[in-house]
C-alpha cells in the first residue's frame, strides 16, 4: 500500500563499511611501494628454514636479499628464489650484508599502520552498522519485526490491468446489484441529496470459480477508484495483536485514498463465528474480527471506504459481520445458466481462432454445472489440444477432448491392461451405460470409455440436457439404479466370485445418496417428511460439542433399514434390466473393446444392434468445411427393448 522506501542511513553505512574493507584489501595487496630486486612475476620461491638461511649466509651463497619486517625474500647464487621467516629486530640483515649479499630493507609504511588501525576498529564498526540497520528496519518504513503490524493489502492501479463489467459475463444479477455501488462512487451527491448513504460493505457469496474476485475488480475499474486487495489469512500471525494492528493500518491507508474499495478474499478465514472451535475459539482471530467490526461500523467508522468481501462459506461467518451497517448487501454469485455460459465462452474465446464447426451455444448447452473458471479452463485445454495437433484453429473435436479431460480426467494410455482386464472394465461400464439409457429419469449418457482416466480404469459420464436446480424422487432412484449397473453387470457375466473392486466409488455414492433421501429430503414412507440429519457445522462452530445423538436408537435402526431398502430396490431394478437385455450389454461391451470410447449416439446404436459409423478425423492443420451435429444427445426410447 506504500511505495518502496528509499535507502536509509543503515543501508548507507553498510555500503561504506563494505567499500572501506575493499579499499583496505586493495591497499594491502596492491598499493605497497615496489622494492628493487623483487622476484619477477611467475618466479617460484621455495620456503627456507631459518637454520638453512644461516648456513647459506655462512657459505656466502645468497646474492641478494629483501628484508620486509619478519620476512626475507632473496635470490641464491644459482638464480633460484627463496623466502624465509626471521625474528623481527634481529641481526640477520647485518649477517647477510657481511656475507656479501646485496641487502634491501622495506620501511614500515604509513598505509600499513592505517590498515592495522582500521582492522582493529572493524568489529566496532560492524556492530554500529548492524545497530543502525536494525533501527532503520524498526522505523516507519521498515519491514522487520516492528513492521509486522503493517497491512499486507496491495493497491491495484490501472498499471495492473483495468477490469470492467464488460470482462465479466454470466452473472447479470450480481452485476446489477453492484452497479448501484459504482454509481454511488461516481456520483455520491445523487443519493445523498435524498438522504441515502453509501453501503458499508458488500459480501459476495458463491461457489468457487464463479468470478467473485473478478466482480470486485470490475467494480473498482468501473468506478475508477483505488482498489486494495488482501486475504483473510493475511491478518492472522503467530504474534498476538498483529491482526488487529494490520486491520487498523489497512483502514488508515484506505481512508487516505477514499473513496476506494477494499477487497478481502476468503473472509471466512478471519470472520468465523466467535467462540467457535473445540478449544473455545482463537483469541487472536477474534481480536482481528472485533477490529474489523469496529472499523466498519463503530466509533471509528470510515467514510468513503467500501468493503467488498468474498466467501463460499457464509454459514460460518459471525452474525455481527452480516448485520445491516456492516455488510449491507449479500450478492449471490451462482453458477451460470446456459445463457451465462454462452457469454462466458464468448469472453474467453475472444483471442482464440475458432473453426466454423465450433458452435458456442451447443458447447454451452453441453456444459451444465460448469463455473466460469471451469469454462476458462475448458477453452484453454482446447487451445492446448489444437496446438498439440499442429492446427491453426481450435476445432469442435478439440473442445470435446478438453471436455472429456475436464469431466473424466487425463488419459493414461501408457497404463498397460491385459485383455481380461479390458473386458472386465468394458462389462462394468456397459452396465452403467445400459441401465442409464433404459431407466426413465436418468440424465442422457454423454460418453463411455474404457481408457484409464485419472484414478479410474473407465468412466461413464451423463450430463443433463438443461440446467437443473433440484432432483425428483424418481430421478434419484434412477440414478441409484445406474450406479448399481456396473456391479450387477459383473455379477451376471462373470459370477458372484469374480466381481472386482471397480464398484468402490459407486457403492460410496449409493450409500450417501440413499441416506440423504431418508435423513435430509424426507423421501421415506416409514419416517415421513422430517429431517433427521444433524447439522454438519455444529462441531465446527463450537456449538453443542458435547451434545448426544439427535435421534434415538430405534430411529437410527429404522434409518439404516430404510437406506438398505432403497439401495436394495435400486439393485433389483438394475439387475432386471441387465438380465432382460443381456445381448445389448455384450454388444455394448464389444463396441467399447473395439472403439474404446463411445458417445451418446454410438451407445444407442450399440444397444439397438446398429452398426457404428464414425466420421473421419480432420488432419492436423486442416480446417473443416462442414459443421457436424455435436453436443449432448438425449437418448430416445430404444425400440424393441
Amino acid at each position: 500500500m506504500t511505495a518502496n522506501p528509499s535507502p536509509g542511513p543503515g543501508r548507507s553505512l553498510l555500503f561504506w563499511i563494505g567499500l572501506a574493507l575493499v579499499l583496505a584489501v586493495f591497499y594491502q595487496v596492491g598499493m605497497r611501494p615496489p622494492t628493487p630486486g623483487e622476484a619477477p612475476p611467475g618466479a617460484i620461491a621455495r620456503t627456507m628454514a631459518y637454520s638453512e638461511l644461516l648456513d647459506a649466509a655462512g657459505r656466502r651463497e645468497i646474492s641478494r636479499a629483501i628484508v620486509d619486517g619478519g620476512e626475507i625474500r632473496g635470490q641464491l647464487a644459482d638464480g633460484s628464489w627463496f623466502v624465509a621467516q626471521v625474528p623481527r629486530g634481529g641481526d640477520m640483515p647485518q649477517r647477510l650484508a657481511e656475507s656479501g649479499a646485496r641487502v634491501s630493507i622495506v620501511p614500515e609504511s604509513q598505509g600499513s599502520f592505517l590498515s592495522a588501525l582500521f582492522l582493529s576498529l572493524l568489529p566496532v564498526l560492524v556492530l554500529v552498522g548492524f545497530y543502525m540497520f536494525m533501527m532503520r528496519q524498526m522505523g516507519p518504513g521498515g519491514r522487520g519485526i516492528a513492521s509486522i503490524g503493517r497491512s499486507k493489502a496491495k493497491m491495484m492501479t490501472k498499471e495492473h490491468g483495468r477490469v470492467t463489467f464488460e470482462d465479466v459475463a454470466g452473472v447479470d444479477e450480481a452485476k446489477a446489484e453492484l452497479q448501484e455501488v459504482v454509481d454511488f462512487l461516481r456520483a455520491p451527491q445523487k443519493f445523498q441529496r435524498l438522504g441515502g448513504r453509501i453501503p458499508k460493505g458488500v459480501l459476495l457469496v458463491g461457489p468457487p470459480g464463479t468470478g467473485k474476485t473478478l466482480l470486485a475488480r470490475a467494480v473498482a475499474g468501473e468506478a475508477n477508484v483505488p482498489f486494495f486487495t488482501t486475504s483473510g489469512s493475511d491478518f492472522v500471525e503467530m504474534f498476538v495483536g498483529v491482526g488487529a494492528a494490520r486491520v487498523r493500518d489497512m483502514f488508515e491507508q484506505a481512508r487516505k485514498n477514499a473513496p476506494c474499495i477494499v477487497f478481502i478474499d476468503e473472509i471466512d478465514a478471519v470472520g468465523r463465528h466467535r467462540g467457535a472451535g473445540l478449544g473455545g475459539g482463537n483469541d487472536e482471530r477474534e481480536q482481528t474480527l472485533n477490529q474489523i467490526l469496529v472499523a466498519m461500523d463503530g466509533f471509528e467508522a470510515q467514510e468513503g471506504v467500501i468493503i467488498v468481501a468474498a466467501t463460499n462459506r457464509p454459514d460460518v461467518l459471525d452474525p455481527a459481520l452480516l448485520r445491516p451497517g456492516r455488510f449491507d448487501r449479500q450478492v449471490v454469485v451462482s453458477l451460470p445458466d446456459v445463457e451465462g455460459r454462452l457469454q462466458i465462452l464468448k469472453v474467453h474465446t475472444r483471442k482464440v481462432p475458432l473453426s466454423p464447426d465450433v458452435d458456442l451455444r451447443v458447447l454451452a448447452r453441453g456444459t451444465p454445472g460448469f463455473s466460469g473458471a471451469d469454462l476458462a479452463n475448458l477453452v484453454n485445454e482446447a487451445a492446448l489440444f489444437a496446438a498439440r495437433r499442429d492446427r491453426k484453429w481450435v476445432t469442435n473435436a478439440d473442445f470435446e477432448s478438453a471436455k472429456d479431460k475436464v469431466l473424466m480426467g487425463p488419459e493414461r494410455r501408457s497404463l498397460a491392461l491385459s485383455e481380461e482386464e479390458k473386458w472386465l472394465t468394458a462389462i462394468h461400464e456397459a452396465g452403467h451405460a445400459l441401465v442409464g439409457a433404459l431407466v426413465p429419469g436418468n440424465d442422457p449418457i454423454h460418453k463411455v470409455t474404457i481408457i484409464p482416466r485419472g484414478r479410474a480404469m473407465g468412466a461413464t459420464v451423463s450430463l443433463p440436457e438443461k440446467d437443473r436446480f433440484g432432483l425428483k424422487k424418481s430421478e434419484i432412484e434412477a440414478r441409484l439404479a445406474m450406479y448399481y449397473g456396473g456391479r450387477v453387470a459383473e455379477q451376471e457375466v462373470f459370477g458372484e466370485d469374480q466381481v472386482s473392486t471397480g464398484a468402490q466409488q459407486d457403492l460410496k455414492q449409493i450409500a450417501e445418496l440413499a441416506r440423504r433421501m431418508v435423513t435430509e429430503w424426507g423421501m421415506s414412507e416409514s419416517l415421513g417428511a422430517l429431517r433427521y440429519a444433524a447439522p454438519e457445522e455444529e462441531v465446527f462452530l463450537g456449538r453443542s460439542v458435547t451434545r448426544t445423538q439427535n435421534v434415538s436408537e430405534e430411529t437410527a435402526r429404522i434409518i439404516d433399514a430404510e437406506v438398505k431398502r432403497i439401495a436394495g430396490d435400486a439393485e433389483r431394478r438394475a439387475r432386471e434390466i441387465v438380465r432382460k437385455h443381456r445381448d445389448a450389454l455384450e454388444r455394448l461391451a464389444r463396441a467399447m473393446m473395439e472403439y474404446e470410447t463411445l458417445d451418446s449416439v454410438e451407445v444407442l446404436q450399440a444397444i439397438r444392434g446398429e452398426p457404428i459409423v464414425r466420421h473421419p478425423v480432420p488432419k492436423p492443420g486442416m480446417r473443416p468445411t462442414s459443421v457436424p451435429v455435436s453436443g449432448v444427445v438425449r437418448p430416445s426410447p430404444v425400440a424393441g427393448l
